[in-house]
């Protein structure tokens, strides 16, 4: 028995993805979280076999969870469910210990296959990504500059992109503005841009936001 948590904030996902999993004798849905602490503490309580992880959550994201996961618990795998599509995160949360990615979009089957491969401790990529990350692989200095970006710069680069206001960002994430903003200035200096209509079109050329 594949012993499964399922972390992500959208209810009816939630429930989708259980509906899909009962239908495999070897799968069972033994606890659920609509936020990243609560993913973390569901953790702390019960033994899982696997993590099934969303990115964007409400105060502790998805890549938060996983730094936190592959910290304290260093060989549960975790595959990422994320409604954005490859060439924007795939590559990066592989790269920092995620064994699978599919997006929301993949069919039930492509999910089962994935939670089969990933429990019996393999991966689960496209050949897209697989390509992606092996020409990141040895790379000293990678070549855009977005890929020198902490997990949390990159998460607020790319709702800047999208046009949220300060604001808006510090309540998602439940940080301060103040936080954002030292955020928003580090991110226009790695990047060598200069204001926010820049970074929009930074953002577009290289496919980081939808």
């Amino acid at each position: 028995m594949i012993r499964i948590l399922i972390a992500d904030d959208h209810a009816l996902f939630r429930e989708g993805l259980k509906q899909i999993l009962s239908r495999e004798n070897s799968f069972h849905v033994a606890a659920e979280a609509s936020h990243g602490q609560e993913a973390l503490e569901q953790l702390a309580s019960r033994s899982v076999d696997l993590v099934i992880l969303d990115i964007t959550m409400p105060g502790r994201t998805g890549l938060d969870v996983l730094a936190e996961i592959r910290s304290r618990y260093p060989d549960l795998p975790v595959l990422i469910v994320s409604m954005h599509p490859e060439d924007q995160y795939a590559v990066r949360v592989i790269r920092a210990g995620a064994s699978g990615y599919l997006t929301k979009e993949s069919a039930a089957s492509e999910l089962i296959s994935a939670i089969r491969r990933i429990a019996a401790g393999g991966r689960y990529i496209s050949p897209s990504v697989a390509e992606r990350l092996a020409d990141a692989v040895g790379r000293e200095h990678p070549d855009a500059p977005h890929h020198s970006l902490s997990d949390r710069e990159f998460q607020v680069m790319r709702l800047l992109a999208a046009g949220r206001t300060l604001h808006e960002i510090a309540q998602d994430l439940i940080l301060s503005e103040k936080t954002i903003t030292t955020y928003r200035a580090r991110i226009l200096e790695k990047l060598g841009l200069r204001n926010n209509v820049e970074l929009s079109q930074y953002a577009m050329r290289h496919h980081l936001i939808d």
